[in-house]
């Protein structure tokens, strides 16, 4: 923020006027004489006099100074108005909620986004709209230039809830940046189902194949999908899985869909609880995965959930590691996951050897255009 500090001129008090003057008077002077001609009293042997340098050491300095002191004053110019009279810098959740909702019968599909995520949501956008989806489509922007640059190309479909973390620390997995991020996640979802609304959240890191919502079968409070590549039966349970090695489940946190019940806003609650008691350290890099798991191994009997087939919704540890599987599946797939890798690059690399980075040749289909 630039302080402007007013500048204090010395104006010089209007002086006294003399009596008026008649207009037909004049002043009476006394012509020159010879004795009065001013006598230069320079010697003759004089140099002549020259102008004051204003290039001075004092000068210079002075001019520095003012320099510098107008650099702090004013860093990067002038302030930028347009940013600032932004209307989606006042957009709230309600409002975007809504304007998403009125478009899916109640239901809104979420992502959350900062900057360097932005190719990655391009390419997710491209197949939701390809299943028809699309304006259900309500984007959290992590920092007020995602914001910007979403609603400039999407008017009305991204909305930043404050405080806005650090965009540039929240891409490295592993990190606390990385960690903050996710986190606000059941604040995101829990605002939303307190609203009213059905909600799917979704990693951009996906890409769908096939609409999923057929797939949302009955009337649960919630439906999640497993991170676990181990094959299971084209007809396993439904239930939540046993806990794992750690002692608790391995539900993917990535994509889940969420009526507002209060079965699914206490699950909310109590996972927004664990992520406090399991804050980020240097020596548990967590995210927001275990903490979920946590909240539903603990509110069992009381949330009623749905595991989604894995031969739809598998996670990338078995889709892109397993392609016997792959081939004994072909056709039932709904959702891939780009997990069980870190790092942009390597993530678009296996994208595209699998023919799944849509953004190289089909940008055009995205709300977006060209990222």
């Amino acid at each position: 923020m630039c302080f402007l500090f007013p500048l204090h001129s010395s104006r010089s008090s209007p002086s006294p006027r003399s009596p008026a003057m008649s207009l037909h008077q004049r002043p009476h002077q006394k012509p020159l004489g010879a004795d009065s001609l001013p006598v230069s009293t320079t010697p003759a042997n004089a140099a002549p006099s020259r102008p004051l340098p204003l290039l001075t050491l004092p000068y210079l300095f002075s001019l520095l100074a003012l320099l510098l002191l107008l650099a702090l004053l004013f860093p990067w110019g002038p302030p930028r108005h347009s940013a600032l009279a932004s209307p989606w810098r006042s957009y709230t959740l309600q409002d975007a909620a809504a304007f998403a909702a009125a478009s899916g019968n109640g239901t809104i599909i979420l992502a959350a986004v900062s900057g360097p995520y932005l190719p990655f949501l391009s390419n997710w956008l491209i197949s939701v709209r390809r299943a028809g989806r699309a304006n259900q489509v309500l984007v959290i922007a992590e920092d007020y230039e995602t914001l910007e640059r979403i609603n400039a190309a999407w008017p009305g479909h991204a909305v930043l809830v404050p405080p806005a973390p650090d965009a540039q620390a929240a891409h490295k997995f592993g990190s606390q940046g990385f960690f903050n991020f996710t986190s606000r996640r059941p604040r995101h979802l829990l605002q939303i189902l307190e609203l009213g609304y059905s909600v799917m959240y979704n990693d951009v890191d996906m890409v769908w194949l096939a609409d999923p919502f057929p797939y949302l079968v009955g009337n649960h409070d919630i439906y999640f999908m497993d991170d676990m590549s181990e094959v299971k039966p084209l007809n396993h349970s439904h239930a939540l899985p046993p806990p794992g090695k750690k002692g608790r489940p391995y539900i993917c946190s990535c994509m889940i869909f969420l009526q507002p019940t209060e079965g699914a806003k206490l699950l909310m609650r109590k996972w927004i609880e664990e992520l406090k008691e399991q804050p980020w350290s240097r020596k548990a890099k967590s995210n927001d995965q275990p903490a979920f798991n946590w909240a539903l191994l603990k509110t069992t009997g009381q949330v009623d959930v749905y595991l989604l087939p894995q031969s739809a919704f598998p996670t990338g540890g078995l889709y892109f590691k397993n392609k016997k599987w792959v081939k004994e599946t072909k056709g039932k797939h709904v959702i891939i996951h780009n997990n069980y890798i870190t790092g942009f690059e390597k993530k678009i690399k296996r994208f595209r050897d699998h023919k799944l980075w849509l953004v190289d040749e089909h940008s055009d289909e995205s709300p977006l255009g060209k990222i």
